[in-house]
């Protein structure tokens, strides 16, 4: 059984440096958030205006015949973009004030951290509600709990042995 979550153990700690790093991969698992002209919401296009713009750049560059669904939208005041993150990991970043596309690309990082904690099965059957999340965080869970107590003992009974001795 222990061999068995260990190719598991395996994908989870890989996937886990890679999110780790993924804000310092210089671009590569995540884009850089970009810098707009504008940090004021007045001086901002309508939420409208910018997802139809985004919607544009999508349709035009990568789901020319099947539309991708939007998946979320993250407001980076301080910054002046807004990004809108798609399904399939495809996400861009428009300028708030102008709506200029400043970056668009794969976001890897979302492939990872599905990966990470076992959704990328879910997505791949297309189950609802994530049951095979759920399952697969719990066993792993609970075999890491298991695996560190156990650990600790074979550490700690040898030790308190000799000092009894």
């Amino acid at each position: 059984m222990g061999a068995f979550l260990f190719f598991f153990f395996f994908f989870i700690s890989v996937s886990g440096l890679l999110l780790g790093w993924k804000k310092n991969s210089a671009g590569v698992l995540l884009a850089e958030t970009q810098i707009g002209s504008s940090s004021e919401f007045s001086e901002w296009l309508p939420l409208g205006v910018l997802y139809e713009k985004a919607a544009r750049v999508i349709k035009d560059s990568v789901a020319k015949n099947t539309p991708l669904a939007l998946d979320r939208v993250d407001i980076r005041k301080d910054k002046g973009v807004i990004k809108f993150i798609y399904e399939d990991y495809y996400g861009l970043q428009l300028d708030g004030a102008t709506g200029q596309l400043l970056e668009f690309g794969k976001r890897q990082s979302d492939f990872v951290e599905n990966i990470h904690d076992g959704s990328v099965l879910d997505i791949y059957f297309n189950t609802s509600g994530s049951p095979i999340k759920i399952l697969y965080t719990t066993v792993m869970s609970i075999a890491l709990l298991f695996f560190t107590i156990t650990g600790f003992w074979l550490w700690y009974g040898p030790k308190r042995m000799r000092k009894s001795a």
